[in-house]
C-alpha cells in the first residue's frame, strides 16, 4: 500500500479551507487512514479533533496523544468501563439513538461519577442507525435525553450514506440540502422546548462539496477525502489525480495474451465494488508503471475482473497488453477505507521516491 504524501496534504488542505470559509469545524473521520501520522497532519491544518469508528480505534489514537475524539457510532453501555478509562485521557463523545441505551449510559456514568457527551443520531435517509426525524417522536426523545444525569447532550449528528448511491450531481446536492434542513428543523423545534442544541454534525465525502455550502452545520466529519478512491471519482468528488492511496502490484503470470495475473487479491484490494453515476465494473483502476506523477486516467483496456485471496485476474478488453511477468502497476482501489485496514504499515511516497514507512496505528481495532 502506497500513500502519495503530496496528494494527501493537498486533499486535507482543500477540505479544511472549504470548511474554514463557512466557519464549520472540521473533524475528519480517522477510520479511513487509521494513522496517527495522517491524523496529526489534519489537526495541524485546523481540524478540531478526530472521529473514530469503534472504541478500539479511539483507544489507539488516545494512546498516541489525541485528546478530542468523537465516535459517530452507537456504543452499548456494556462498554462503560472502557469509556470511563478513555475519559481519563481524552474528551470523548458518541451517539445515542435508543431510549434504553441512553438510560443505560446515564446509569453507568452516574455510578462512575462521570459525565460523557452524546449526540442524538438522526436518520436523514440512509436508514441504518438513527431516529426518524418525525418531530412527534424525536423532540420528546431529545427532551428525555437532555434531562438524564451523567450524560451531556451536545446536539444532533447525521450521515447521509445514501449519497453513495446517488445518480447525479443534482441528486447529491438534493441529499446534502435535505440533510442540513432536517437537522436544522429538528434543532429549532427542540430549542423551542428548552433543549439546548449546540452542534449540528454531518459528514460524508460525496456530499462534502454541497454540505460545506450550508449555513446551518457546525461540524463536518468527512473521512475518505484524505485518500479518495475509485468510487469517489465515480461520484464526482475527486479526479483520479487526487487519489492518494494505491496498491503496488506485480504481474506474476500471463496465461494468455488477453489475461494477466497480479499479486494483489482480496487481501490487498478488498472485495468492494465501485459506485458512481455510471457503472464501474471491476475491482480497481490500473495505472501503468511505478511513478504516477500527473496520472489522470486509468488503463481502460485492463479490467480487474476477479479477485482471489492472493490473485487479481485481469482481462485485456481488446487486443493484447505489453505487460509481462515482473512488470509493476499501481491500482486505485474501489474503496480506500477498507484497504487501509489490511496492512500493518503503508509506504509514504512522492511519485517514484519512497519517503518512508507509515504505521497503521489502529489497524484491526474493530471492537
Amino acid at each position: 500500500m502506497l500513500i502519495e504524501q503530496p496528494r494527501v496534504l493537498d486533499n486535507i488542505d482543500r477540505m479544511q479551507e472549504a470548511a474554514d470559509k463557512r466557519g464549520i469545524r472540521m473533524r475528519p473521520h480517522a477510520k479511513t487512514h487509521k494513522s496517527a501520522m495522517v491524523a496529526r497532519w489534519q489537526i495541524d491544518r485546523g481540524a478540531v479533533g478526530i472521529c473514530c469508528a469503534k472504541l478500539g480505534e479511539a483507544e489507539a489514537f488516545a494512546a498516541e496523544g489525541f485528546t478530542d475524539i468523537r465516535l459517530p457510532y452507537p456504543l452499548n453501555p456494556a462498554n462503560a468501563a472502557r469509556v470511563v478509562a478513555l475519559l481519563e485521557r481524552a474528551r470523548l463523545s458518541f451517539i445515542v439513538d435508543h431510549p434504553d441505551v441512553a438510560r443505560g449510559w446515564s446509569d453507568a456514568m452516574t455510578r462512575a461519577g462521570r459525565t460523557v457527551e452524546v449526540l442524538l443520531k438522526v436518520d436523514v435517509g440512509f436508514h441504518r442507525c438513527g431516529i426518524a426525524p418525525d418531530p412527534a417522536t424525536a423532540v420528546p426523545f431529545l427532551t428525555m435525553v437532555a434531562s438524564l444525569p451523567g450524560i451531556n447532550l451536545k446536539g444532533l449528528l447525521s450521515h447521509a450514506g445514501q449519497a453513495y448511491h446517488a445518480s447525479s450531481e443534482a441528486d447529491l446536492k438534493s441529499i446534502a440540502d435535505l440533510e442540513a434542513q432536517t437537522l436544522q428543523s429538528l434543532a429549532l423545534l427542540a430549542r423551542e422546548q428548552g433543549v439546548q442544541i449546540d452542534e449540528l454534525s454531518a459528514g460524508a465525502t460525496p456530499t462534502a462539496r454541497f454540505s460545506l455550502q450550508q449555513d446551518w452545520l457546525t461540524e463536518y466529519r468527512a473521512g475518505n477525502y484524505v485518500y479518495f478512491d475509485r468510487t469517489q471519482v465515480g461520484l464526482g468528488a475527486a479526479s483520479l489525480s487526487d487519489c492518494a492511496l494505491t496498491v503496488l502490484a506485480t504481474v506474476v503470470s500471463k496465461p494468455s495474451a488477453d489475461r494477466i495475473i497480479l499479486d494483489c487479491g482480496s487481501k490487498a484490494l478488498a472485495a468492494d465494488t465501485a459506485r458512481g453515476f455510471s457503472p464501474l465494473p471491476g475491482h480497481g483502476a490500473i495505472l501503468r508503471g511505478v511513478a504516477i506523477t500527473g496520472a489522470s486516467h486509468a488503463d481502460d483496456n485492463l479490467l480487474v475482473a476477479r479477485l482471489s485471496e492472493e490473485h487479481a485476474t485481469v482481462h485485456v478488453i481488446t487486443g493484447t497488453t505489453p505487460l509481462e511477468p515482473g512488470d509493476r502497476v499501481r491500482l486505485v482501489p474501489n474503496h480506500s477505507c477498507v484497504v487501509s485496514n489490511l496492512v500493518d504499515e503503508a509506504w509514504l511516497t512522492d511519485a517514484d521516491t519512497v519517503i518512508g514507512p507509515m504505521p497503521i496505528t489502529a489497524r484491526g481495532k474493530i471492537t
